[in-house]
């Protein structure tokens, strides 16, 4: 992985590209990129940023980690116990930024029937923090639709702040331009893209898959 992020602020190659500052994660800009900044209905918070690129999503949170080991192969085992627990399946493969898990999340389809949805879970383990990555739509299936939300997760920028943190508490995002969180009545008019139908948050406690609309 020597030459690829995703990287630290203080890292060199954190400077080689202009990226949109959304406080803890700087990202780069991609041609024809839809940005949608997720809100945390219980706190009115941004919890999370989401890529859109022809049709298919890479959603992006990053969280504080412990300073002498990585999460990820922790979290990648939680995420797979639960998806298999709820009907679906999910296999741990090697990727481009080390192990992942290519899953299949019961879903329902538009006639009411129980179907499922591929989604490709990312991680990656930084200095105190770890950043994860949620592909859905035909990225999560086609090599070759998911190389440009690849090269979007590899050249993130995570901005930890040097503060303590408990492990797994989110890193705090802000809408773009914008200093603090906006209200959710003023990012929804930031909402360029449509929500994932599925949202898989691992890292809180009772782990579980819920729809979101």
């Amino acid at each position: 992985m020597t030459g690829r992020g995703p990287w630290d602020v203080d890292d060199d190659a954190a400077t080689t590209l202009s990226r949109l500052d959304l406080g803890a994660l700087r990202l780069p800009g991609v041609p024809g990129m839809e940005l949608r900044m997720e809100i945390d209905k219980a706190t009115n918070a941004v919890s999370a940023a989401a890529v859109t690129i022809d049709g298919s999503t890479l959603q992006l949170q990053a969280y504080a980690a412990p300073r002498s080991e990585g999460i990820w192969d922790e979290i990648r085992e939680e995420i797979q116990q639960s998806v298999v627990a709820q009907g679906g399946s999910a296999d741990d493969l090697p990727g481009p930024f080390g192990r992942e898990l290519l899953a299949r999340l019961p879903a329902r389809t538009p006639e009411g029937r129980t179907g499922h949805r591929p989604a490709r879970f990312l991680g990656f383990d930084g200095p105190r923090w770890f950043l994860r990555g949620v592909i859905t739509g035909r990225a999560a299936v086609e090599p070759g639709a998911a190389q440009v939300l690849e090269r979007v997760f590899g050249e993130v920028v995570v901005v930890r702040g040097t503060e303590a943190r408990p492990p797994r508490d989110l890193l705090a995002l802000t809408l773009p331009g914008r200093p603090d969180a906006a209200p959710a009545e003023d990012a929804a008019q930031e909402q360029d893209a449509p929500a994932p139908e599925l949202e898989f948050d691992p890292l809180t406690r009772g782990p579980e898959i819920t729809e979101t609309r």
